[in-house]
């Protein structure tokens, strides 16, 4: 028999997941895409007294009231508590003022090291990306970063092409040894899991596998022997609460579907 499908998107989970990050009271760099929702339903429900800040020089107390396509949108101004310039808000990030950071990627690698910037050799890259934006930055001193992004075997090397934002380098303490002050990577949600990191080697390893998914599948789709905690279990799935505050913020599915 197969399983029934289940009543909300993959995108709509990993919001979900990338909420649960959210601690109350805890001032958080937001990002684009699903993280402005996430904070959303974070204020909504577990962490009413969180603080967002917007990369683009914006504080919020409170989310948007409506949906934002780029952080810039006007709703995401209007009400804003402060608006100020990236700068200001880079210099909140370099006194370590914000508790958690969202960043995204092309590759991820065994250490949470993020690539945005190209894939394949430096002098012919096969592909060419972005770059850092603020990436980097969050990466670097965010007391710890939640990576969102899709999930198969391409876009988890063992080791990426690039280190545009890092995670733990090498792994173990390196951070320490390179002079970052603060952080590291705390989780990678993805379209198939929630990963983490090691206390010791800071290498990941498997948290919790999406309902519909398997251990076995996640493994198969990362690029390394992909560690499995001694602890690991099924996603939780979204609560019907949860979904309704999700399907509010997001009624057209723009991000979400």
């Amino acid at each position: 028999m197969t399983s029934p499908q289940p009543d909300y998107t993959p995108q709509e989970l990993m919001v979900v997941c990338a909420a649960r990050q959210i601690r109350d009271g805890e001032v958080v760099f937001v990002g684009m895409r699903l993280p402005l929702i996430a904070f959303a339903l974070a204020k909504r429900t577990h962490a009413p007294t969180a603080v967002g800040l917007f990369e683009n020089g914006l504080v919020r107390d409170t989310p948007s009231p409506e949906l934002l396509l780029t952080m810039g949108d006007p709703p995401n101004i209007l009400g804003a508590e402060w608006a100020t310039r990236t700068t200001a808000l880079m210099g909140l990030l370099a006194q370590g003022q914000a508790a958690l950071g969202f960043v995204g990627g092309a590759e991820v690698d065994r250490f949470g090291n993020l690539n945005t910037s190209y894939v394949g050799p430096r002098d012919h890259p096969a592909v060419k990306l972005p770059g850092s934006g603020g990436g980097a930055d969050i990466a670097s001193l965010a007391g710890r970063l939640a990576i969102i992004m899709a999930h198969d075997r391409q876009r988890f090397p063992e080791r990426v092409s690039y280190i545009t934002s890092p995670g733990y380098g090498e792994g173990g303490d390196w951070r320490v040894r390179v002079g970052l002050p603060r952080g590291g990577p705390a989780a990678v949600i993805t379209t198939l899991a929630v990963l983490g990191f090691s206390d010791d080697t800071h290498e990941m390893e498997l948290r919790s596998w999406h309902p519909g998914a398997s251990a076995e599948q996640v493994r198969a789709n990362t690029g390394w022997e992909l560690r499995v905690a001694a602890d690991a279990h099924e996603t939780p799935p979204p609560t019907a609460d949860e979904l309704r505050i999700i399907r509010a913020c997001d009624p057209g599915g723009f991000w979400t579907h």
